[in-house]
C-alpha cells in the first residue's frame, strides 16, 4: 500500500509543484524587468487565469474521479465514456470562457481594483492570456486523466515539460526581447501548449483501449460530472478568492506596499500549498479506486498515509520558509521596504500549512468517494469564513489583522474537517463490521 501511494503523490505533488511554480516565474522576470507594478500587476490579474485553469481542473478532475470509479467496478464501457465526455466537456468550457472574457476583460480589471498603469498592464496581460484559453483548460483538464489511467509518471512529464518551456520563453520574451507583461503572458499560453501536445501523444497509444459504446446513460454520466466538478473547481480556485480578499484588505489599511509584499507572499507560499495540494490529489485514484470496489479498509489506509505525509511536508515547509523569510522577497527583485515586510509576515501566513494539510486531504477524500456535501461545505466555507474574519481583525489590529485573518480561517476549516471525519469513519465501522459478519457466515457455512 506504501508503495502503491507513493507511485500516485510524489508525481502529483511535482505536478503541482510545477503549476505554481508558473506563476512564480512569470513573476520572477516581470519583478526583475518591469519592477514592482509589474509585480503588483501579475499578482491582480493573477486570480482571472486561475479561474481558467480551476475550471479546466475541476471538469478534468470531475472526469476523472468517475472514470476511477467506473475502473474500480469493472465497467469498462462506462469508463470509456466518462473519460470521452470529459474531453468534450474541457472544449466546451474553454469556448465558453473565450467568449466571456474576450468582451470582459476590463470589466473584470476594475471589479478587481486595477486603475491607471496597473490596468494597463493587465490588459496587456489578459489579452494574450485570452486568446490561449483552449490551451490552459486543456493542459490542466487532461493531466488528472491520464494520472487515472495509470501514467501518473507521464502525466508529471508533461507538466515538466510545459514548465520548462515557460521558463525558456520567458527568458527570451521578458528579458531579451522587450515584451514585458504580454510576453510572459505568452510564456504561459505556449508552455500549456506543450503540455497538451504531451499529453496528446501519451493518449494516442492507449485510445484503442478507451472505444465506447454511445447507447443510452451518456446523458446521466455527463450529468454526473458536472456535479462534481464544483468541488475540485473551487478547491483549485478558492485559494485565489483568498488573494482576492487580502488584496482587497491590504489596499486599504496597507497601501500599495502592502499589496506588493503580498504578491511576493502568495508566490512564496503558493508552491507549498500545492505541494499538499498535490498530496490530496495524489491519493484521489486510490480512493476513487477502492471506493468502487467497495474495500473501506482500504480507504481507511491511504487516508491514514495521507495524513501522515501531509503534515510531514507542511511541517518542513514552515521551517524551510521561517529560515527564508528575508531571503524570499529579494528573488523577485522587491525593493528594501518590501524585502522587510514580506520578512516580518511571513510567518504568520506559513502557521497556516498544518491546517491547510488536514482540511485538503479530507476534501479530497470526501470527492473522491462521492460525498459531496462535505466537500462543498468545506471547500466555499473557508472564504466565507475569511470574509467575515476581515470584517472584524483589521479593523482593530490594522494590516496585521489582515495577515492573521489566513491561519485563524484555515484553523476554522481544519477543525470543520476533522468533525465530519470523525461522522464519516463511525460509518465505515458500520459497514467494516457489516463486512465481518458475513465473512465469518461464509467460513461456518
Amino acid at each position: 500500500m506504501t508503495k502503491t501511494f507513493f507511485k500516485y503523490v510524489i508525481p502529483s505533488m511535482l505536478a503541482f509543484a510545477l503549476s505554481g511554480i508558473y506563476a512564480i516565474v512569470d513573476g520572477f522576470f516581470v519583478g526583475n524587468s518591469v519592477g514592482d507594478q509589474g509585480l503588483a500587476t501579475i499578482n491582480l490579474v493573477y486570480p482571472l487565469v486561475a479561474l481558467i485553469q480551476a475550471a479546466g481542473t475541476g471538469v478534468g478532475m470531475a472526469g476523472a474521479i468517475h472514470f476511477a470509479i467506473a475502473e474500480g467496478g469493472k465497467r469498462i464501457n462506462e469508463r470509456n465514456r466518462y473519460f470521452w465526455i470529459t474531453c468534450g466537456l474541457l472544449i466546451a468550457v474553454s469556448l465558453l470562457l473565450t467568449l466571456v472574457y474576450l468582451p470582459l476583460n476590463k470589466t473584470l480589471l476594475h471589479l478587481l481594483g486595477m486603475q491607471g498603469q496597473l490596468e494597463i498592464y493587465g490588459l496587456q496581460y489578459m489579452r494574450v492570456i485570452t486568446a490561449g484559453i483552449l490551451f490552459q483548460v486543456l493542459g490542466v483538464g487532461l493531466v488528472p486523466l491520464i494520472r487515472n489511467i495509470g501514467k501518473s509518471l507521464q502525466a508529471m512529464a508533461a507538466m515538466i515539460a510545459g514548465f520548462l518551456t515557460n521558463i525558456v520563453l520567458d527568458y527570451l520574451l521578458v528579458w531579451i526581447l522587450p515584451y514585458g507583461l504580454p510576453g510572459a503572458a505568452a510564456a504561459t499560453v505556449l508552455g500549456q501548449a506543450v503540455t497538451v501536445l504531451w499529453c496528446a501523444a501519451v493518449l494516442f497509444p492507449v485510445r484503442k483501449t478507451l472505444k465506447a459504446q454511445w447507447d443510452k446513460g451518456w446523458e446521466y454520466q455527463t450529468t454526473r460530472i458536472l456535479k462534481l466538478t464544483p468541488s475540485p473547481l473551487g478547491l483549485t480556485f478558492v485559494p485565489n478568492v483568498t488573494l482576492i480578499l487580502i488584496n482587497w484588505s491590504a489596499m486599504q489599511f496597507g497601501g500599495d506596499p502592502a499589496v506588493s509584499a503580498y504578491a511576493v507572499i502568495s508566490y512564496v507560499c503558493c508552491v507549498m500549498l500545492l505541494l499538499l495540494q498535490g498530496v490530496s490529489d495524489g491519493t484521489q485514484p486510490l480512493f476513487s479506486q477502492y471506493y468502487g470496489e467497495q474495500k473501506p479498509d482500504k480507504v481507511r489506509r491511504v487516508r491514514r498515509l495521507a495524513f501522515q505525509f501531509g503534515l510531514a511536508i507542511a511541517l518542513a515547509s514552515v521551517l524551510l520558509l521561517y529560515g527564508l523569510r528575508y531571503e524570499a522577497a529579494v528573488l523577485f527583485g522587491a525593493s528594501e521596504e518590501i524585502v522587510a515586510m514580506v520578512g516580518e509576515s511571513l510567518p504568520i501566513f506559513i502557521l497556516g500549512f498544518v491546517f491547510v494539510a488536514i482540511s485538503r486531504i479530507a476534501i479530497s477524500y470526501f470527492y473522491a468517494t462521492e460525498k459531496n456535501k462535505y466537500a462543498y461545505l468545506l471547500i466555499y466555507g473557508e472564504p466565507l469564513i475569511l470574509a467575515a474574519l476581515l470584517l472584524i481583525l483589521p479593523q482593530r489590529c490594522g494590516i496585521a489583522g489582515t495577515w492573521a485573518a489566513v491561519p485563524v480561517s484555515q484553523l476554522a476549516v481544519a477543525v470543520l474537517s476533522l468533525g465530519l471525519l470523525k461522522k464519516v469513519q463511525r460509518k465505515e465501522e458500520k459497514i467494516l463490521i457489516e463486512q465481518c459478519r458475513e465473512q465469518t457466515v461464509e467460513r461456518s457455512c
